[in-house]
Order: C-alpha cells, then sequence, then structure tokens
C-alpha cells in the first residue's frame, strides 16, 4: 500500500470533480474546490473520519469493498479505478464473473437522469448501482453476495415474495431471464465464471434446466414489468436499456407507462425511504 500516493490521488480527484457531476447542488456560497470530504464519505456511505484519514495518509489499508465505494463516488474512469486498487496494495477486480464497478461514464448518466428510476447491472443481472429513484422504487439491490447478486439466480432459487412479483408475468418473465443468460453465454464463450453459474443454475432449478434446454436466445433491450411496491402498490413501468460498449454492463431506465403509474411514483418520491421494507420488483 502506498499511502502517500493513495493520499495525494484521492485529495486530487476529490477537488477536480464538480458537485454537479454527482447530483448535488453547488451553491454561490461554495468555497471548496470539487467535492467536501463530507460529500465524498456520504456518497461512498463511509465515515467522514476514515475518508480524512486515507487522505493524510493515516489509514489502514482499505478493503476492496471500500474501494469499490469511492471509485463510484468519486466518478473514476476505469484506469483511474485500477489505479486506486493497486495504489492500495490490491489487484484491481477481474473482468469475469466477478462484475467490476460500474463504468464512470454509465454513473453520470445515472446522476443526471434524477428522478427517473435508474440502474447499471452487469451483463449476468448484478445490480452495481442504482439513483435515489431506483432505491425508492425497487430497494437497495447492490447489497447480495455469492451466485445471490444474480437476478436470474434469485428467481429460480428463491421462494416468490408475498409482495409480489404478480403471477401473469412470472413464466414470460423467466422465459426472458434464461434467454438473456443464453446471450451472455454466447458473448463469452469459454468463460468459467458464466459456465459456472448456468451449471449450478441447471443442478439447483428443474424450471432453469427445461428452458435452458429450450436455447432460446433474446437479448434484452426493451421491457415493461409490473413492481409491486409495499406502500403504493403496483406500478406498470417501461423499462429501455442502454449498453456499454463491451456489452458488459447495462444501464436500465425505468418510466411510468401510464398516468397511474406516475401518480404512484409521485407519491414514493414524497414518502421517500423511511419507514418502509425494500420493494420487491419481478427479478
Amino acid at each position: 500500500m502506498e499511502r502517500d500516493q493513495l493520499a495525494d490521488f484521492l485529495r486530487r480527484r476529490r477537488t477536480a470533480i464538480r458537485p454537479a457531476e454527482v447530483g448535488i447542488a453547488d451553491g454561490p456560497r461554495r468555497r471548496t474546490s470539487g467535492l467536501r470530504r463530507e460529500e465524498v464519505a456520504m456518497l461512498a456511505g463511509m465515515s467522514v473520519d476514515y475518508v480524512v484519514r486515507l487522505e493524510q495518509g493515516r489509514s489502514s489499508r482499505p478493503s476492496m469493498q471500500l474501494l469499490g465505494a469511492l471509485a463510484r463516488a468519486l466518478r473514476l474512469s476505469d484506469d483511474e479505478r485500477d489505479h486506486l486498487f493497486r495504489l492500495a496494495g490490491h489487484q484491481p477486480p477481474p473482468a469475469d464473473g466477478a462484475a467490476r464497478p460500474a463504468r464512470a461514464g454509465l454513473l453520470r448518466v445515472l446522476d443526471l437522469l434524477g428522478d427517473t428510476p435508474a440502474l447499471v447491472v452487469s451483463d449476468l443481472g448484478e445490480v452495481l448501482a442504482q439513483n435515489r429513484a431506483a432505491v425508492l422504487l425497487t430497494g437497495d439491490q447492490t447489497g447480495f453476495t455469492g451466485d445471490r447478486r444474480y437476478a436470474v439466480h434469485r428467481w429460480f432459487t428463491e421462494p416468490a415474495p408475498h409482495t409480489g412479483p404478480v403471477p401473469e408475468e412470472r413464466a414470460e418473465h423467466a422465459r426472458r431471464l434464461v434467454a438473456d443468460l443464453r446471450a451472455t453465454a454466447g458473448r463469452r464463450t469459454g468463460d468459467p465464471a458464466v459456465a459456472g453459474l448456468v451449471a449450478r443454475l441447471r443442478a439447483a432449478s428443474a424450471d432453469f434446466d427445461r428452458l435452458w434446454v429450450e436455447h432460446e436466445v433474446a437479448v434484452r433491450r426493451a421491457d415493461r414489468k409490473t413492481f409491486v411496491h409495499p406502500r403504493v402498490g403496483r406500478l406498470l413501468m417501461d423499462c429501455e436499456t442502454l449498453v456499454s460498449p463491451d456489452q458488459r454492463q447495462q444501464l436500465l431506465v425505468l418510466t411510468p407507462a401510464d398516468a397511474d403509474a406516475r401518480e404512484r411514483m409521485d407519491l414514493l418520491r414524497v414518502l421517500g425511504t423511511e419507514e418502509f421494507p425494500a420493494a420487491v420488483p419481478p427479478r
């Protein structure tokens, strides 16, 4: 771990980023060049004291999880993110089944979408980042570990929660999940991470195995799904997908499909995230 170099890099990246780039208002009385330390701490989900110690070269070795959070908070490019990991004494996350952090460009678009729910998702269905509107709608989807990170794995191996998804969409949604995974497996032929996930799913779920052998292939580009929220009920949402150049990550943008869904989304923004459990979308 190169503490002095790490501290210098973090300070310079913090002062170089504009508050508006991460969705923070840049008021007329602002004197700080770039972000404040407390703003970085808020965005990264860590204490201000730890950010201070990192920037002063007094911290213990940060974990890869903390480094990933800092990379997202500071909107680092792929090269900058890899440099951050190396300065901290870690090898950068490999471009395999353990999905790399969300791309900086997709994170910037995520910030610009404001009140429109949006998520950055890997090609295996792991949610890498969400904006506040998406958290309000779906709950925090970024905390899963192991195979539970992948939506297709949760769908076929866990009981459906009592709050949703709606029964009439389940069969078609399952078929789409498998067809999309088949397309990913085709793009990443020979990748042990993809092959391993498929093998574990075939062993764990007869329903998945039945759909897999049908060999349907369909990349998910646009979709319409019903979300069941514990406070505002059903919301019919349209989902549009923007794909990164390497096809490893996608930006999913969710917009209300009708007037009723728009009204429920407006109500959800007023209610905020307090005092209700995570929402359950069709996975």
